[in-house]
């Protein structure tokens, strides 16, 4: 069984606007919704479990009533930070889910989520046990000297853009979350499982990655999520 977790829980204070930015209606549709089509239409995802923000889990609901999300069997409460949300969503699929099972995790607010790329962290994770969405790195990244100049540079060919969607086999990714949470580990500020995982000494496996799966967070974002949804790919091409 492959079982995606959304992650909802987050309030968007800095996207400005007055309510959580995965709530925004893009015409006429929910941000969240247009995440939860992306795994709704893909043969491969069995089932959904949203992370929702607290007080909202009514209004998921009537969403995925009303936009045919039928895949969508749990909403479960978020936590104080991403990781406590993350690790929510985990737990609550403790005996629903078997050790093999893949557990997909995913931002709500990245909802150009391409069936490629879900269909890679997929079959990499039934490779190797995990997978990350990845992507080169395409600019110079420079290491600041002291403030107004450098002498340092890191190849970019040595980097990797990860985001999610990123996929665990279900049995490695509860046993981690108890692990980290026991013991302090991967668990503060903008930690995600990703670095979870590799501060708790696990080896990550990349998959395939898009330019096109924004994460919104600010309104440029949100203008430029709009953007995509309105362009038409040129048929000549290649």
């Amino acid at each position: 069984m492959n079982v995606a977790i959304i992650i909802a829980a987050g309030s968007g204070q800095r996207m400005g606007q007055d309510i959580p930015k995965q709530f925004i209606n893009v015409y006429d549709k929910p941000v969240l919704i247009y995440t939860l089509e992306g795994f709704q239409k893909h043969p491969q995802i069995d089932a959904i479990e949203v992370v929702c923000l607290e007080g909202w889990q009514d209004i998921v609901w009537a969403y995925a009533k009303q936009f045919n999300i039928d895949k969508l069997k749990w909403i479960v409460p978020g936590g104080a930070s991403g990781q406590e949300s993350i690790r929510n969503g985990v737990y609550h699929l403790e005996g629903i889910c078997s050790d093999d099972d893949i557990t997909i995790i995913h931002d709500g607010i990245r909802p150009l989520v391409d069936e490629t790329v879900l269909s890679d962290v997929i079959v990499k994770c039934q490779l190797y046990g995990n997978a990350v969405t990845s992507m080169p790195y395409n600019e110079q990244i420079f290491i600041i000297d002291d403030e107004i100049s450098t002498v340092k540079y890191i190849p970019r060919e040595t980097l990797r853009r990860v985001a999610t969607p990123q996929a665990y086999k279900f049995g490695k990714l509860l046993s981690s979350y108890r692990t980290a949470f026991e013991k302090g580990i991967g668990i503060h500020g903008s930690s995600y499982t990703n670095t979870m995982m590799v501060e708790l000494g696990e080896r990550l496996y990349f998959a395939a990655g898009s330019d096109k799966n924004i994460k919104l967070t600010t309104k440029d974002d949100l203008e430029l999520f709009k953007a995509y949804l309105k362009s038409e790919t040129d048929n000549w091409l290649k």
